[in-house]
């Protein structure tokens, strides 16, 4: 069986803003030895429910283009701020390819 861990590697080349990367370490540490689920609607509940636990935020809900978590900023201008339409439009998406390419 397939981990979910397998799916955030590798990383991707962009981010939407400097806090993206770590979230994206930090939803694949989170997640760590979790069998991939059995089907694509379970592995999407999956990675917005752990999304929501790490960041706080919940992805359906929340209007704001992005949010500033301070567990994220690591250094630079948008340090900690997270891009929600990112995620929502690129990032878990891609997470949600990958996991079809392995069930």
């Amino acid at each position: 069986m397939k981990q979910v861990a397998d799916l955030f590697d590798p990383e991707p080349e962009q981010w939407g803003l400097r806090g993206e990367p770590w979230v994206w370490r930090a939803l694949r540490d989170h997640l760590g030895e979790s069998y991939l689920p059995p089907s694509i609607g379970e592995v999407e509940a999956m990675l917005y429910t752990a999304f929501d636990r790490i960041v706080a935020v919940d992805l359906a809900t929340e209007t704001a283009p992005a949010i500033y978590r301070e567990e994220f900023a690591h250094g630079g201008m948008s340090s900690g701020q997270v891009h929600l339409e990112t995620w929502r439009a690129i990032l878990l998406p891609l997470l949600v390819d990958r996991a079809g390419t392995m069930l």
